[in-house]
């Protein structure tokens, strides 16, 4: 395989948006066929036998003993086929709504990791509920991030409500997109009944549905049964889903990129046939997480140069059949905000983006591989995307941006500061929060600032003006009437 790390084949998409195809056609085409083969003639383990029953109804080729699913290609097509290739990923008060499959970018956070970098101490601690609100609050007010993931695992919370609580809390402190994982069926319901609530009824919610549901297939070719019966449940309450397969390179899937890229996608295109199994139109992101695993450390490498890489072939790969795709981008194995963390987050975010992702997770606020957070990161990366943002805009071309009349009255010599051209044109650029553009004496003068200084400086300004709950009060009682256990939040 090929991989071409040059921008090749450049095209102009949206506002002259610059854009690459990392895999040949010849080379994306093998790999998509290898998959389809895997899917024909290897397949997919169900172990469960009413699951097995409605693949078999469906057309599939079921080994019952062996308790394996496989896909011929007519069949494979006609489930595909069902899937729709635009529709939108709704905000609940309509200034973020994200749509899918027409070409925009949008970046969010990710999640549920376990502990945090807090930097009122400078240590580790276990993540708390406090954290959800928290990174919900960041995310509501920083304009580059535009979706919410559930951020990390409550550690002060019981497991039999702590979805509750997650999606309560991330509900209650923004308005944009939430999505996230749920550990079993009971999870997913009480997500939607919670929603449902919020938006009125459950009807109202199923036709602007502002949140959604990640699920995971297990590397290599393996849906359990809880995955399943959350999968048919999204489909038939019109729960956007994702079945995000993360396939490890040399551990999980083979070591070559070829190898892991034809088995993610196998997995990846089962996810989305299996949707449309259960409810075809239902609304379903292809999606991709693959990764490698360092030989030498024997750690995944999230913020390895090939995790960006596999993630921009996947993007193509998902286009390929016209998939919206939730893809992954902007990780790092460091373990503070540091100048690692920000090289290695700007290769998979920038190739990513660049292969026109639809809907790019993990991009903010993760480190260690991602199984940290820090609030400081958050806003760092948010100004990353901004700038990836100006990148994807391009360069504006008409008569008036040429320039030519105030070029020519200008003349030789001259300086164009205070031409009115100048002031009209000042959104032309890019102005960073935290990026140091001062002169060496101003900074100097300023105490000599660093980037993490400033950003936690932000990240404290934003969480005390920003602490009280976004949902009304009448909602909130409706919401503790149903369950008791929020009544003592």
């Amino acid at each position: 395989m090929v991989l071409l790390l040059q921008i090749l084949e450049v095209a102009t998409m949206g506002n002259s948006r610059p854009s690459y195809k990392a895999l040949s056609s010849h080379d994306a085409n093998a790999i998509n066929e290898n998959a389809r083969r895997i899917l024909r003639e290897v397949g997919i383990r169900i172990d469960s036998a009413p699951f097995l029953a409605a693949f078999e109804k469906a057309g599939a080729l079921v080994d019952h003993k062996e308790k394996v699913v496989r896909f011929e290609g007519a069949l494979l097509d006609d489930l595909l086929g069902t899937a729709p290739t635009e529709f939108t990923l709704h905000s609940r008060d309509g200034r973020n709504d994200l749509a899918m499959g027409v070409g925009d970018v949008h970046f969010g956070n990710g999640g549920r990791v376990f502990r945090i970098l807090d930097m009122s101490t400078g240590g580790y601690r276990s993540t708390l509920l406090r954290d959800i609100t928290n990174t919900a609050i960041l995310v509501q007010n920083l304009d580059n991030i535009r979706f919410y993931i559930v951020a990390c695992q409550a550690h002060d919370v019981g497991a039999e409500y702590y979805h509750v609580f997650d999606y309560f809390e991330a509900f209650n402190h923004t308005t944009k997109h939430v999505m996230g994982g749920c550990d079993n069926l009971q999870g997913v319901q009480q997500m939607l009944q919670l929603a449902s609530i919020i938006a009125g009824d459950e009807e109202t919610f199923r036709n602007k549905p502002f949140a959604s549901v990640i699920t995971n297939p297990i590397s290599p070719l393996t849906i359990d049964e809880t995955t399943l019966s959350i999968i048919e449940f999204c489909a038939d309450h019109g729960l956007p889903v994702t079945c995000a397969t993360a396939p490890i390179a040399g551990a999980t899937s083979p070591a070559t990129l070829a190898g892991t890229l034809s088995q993610m996608h196998a997995e990846a295109l089962a996810g989305v046939a299996t949707v449309q199994m259960f409810a075809p139109g239902a609304k379903v992101l292809y999606g991709a997480f693959p990764t490698v695993m360092d030989m030498k450390t024997m750690g995944v490498a999230t913020g390895s140069v090939e995790m960006g890489m596999l993630n921009t072939c996947a993007v193509q790969l998902a286009k390929l059949y016209r998939l919206p795709v939730y893809a992954s981008g902007g990780l790092t194995d460091s373990k503070q905000p540091d100048i690692q963390a920000g090289f290695e987050k700007n290769f998979s975010n920038l190739t990513v983006a660049m292969m026109a992702a639809d809907f790019i997770h993990l991009t903010a606020g993760l480190i260690d591989s991602a199984n940290s957070l820090s609030y400081e990161q958050f806003v760092i990366d948010d100004e990353n995307i901004g700038m990836i943002h100006r990148i994807l805009a391009g360069i504006h071309v008409d008569d008036d941006s040429l320039a030519f009349d105030i070029i020519k009255n200008v003349g030789q010599g001259g300086d164009f500061l205070m031409e009115e051209h100048t002031s009209r044109h000042l959104d032309e650029l890019f102005y960073p929060t935290l990026a140091e553009r001062c002169s060496f004496e101003t900074w100097e003068e300023t105490d000599e600032p660093s980037m993490l200084k400033r950003a936690k400086e932000r990240v404290i300004s934003i969480l005390e003006q920003s602490q009280e709950g976004l949902l009304q009060s009448d909602v909130i009682a409706a919401i503790r009437d149903e369950f008791s256990c929020v009544r003592d939040l």
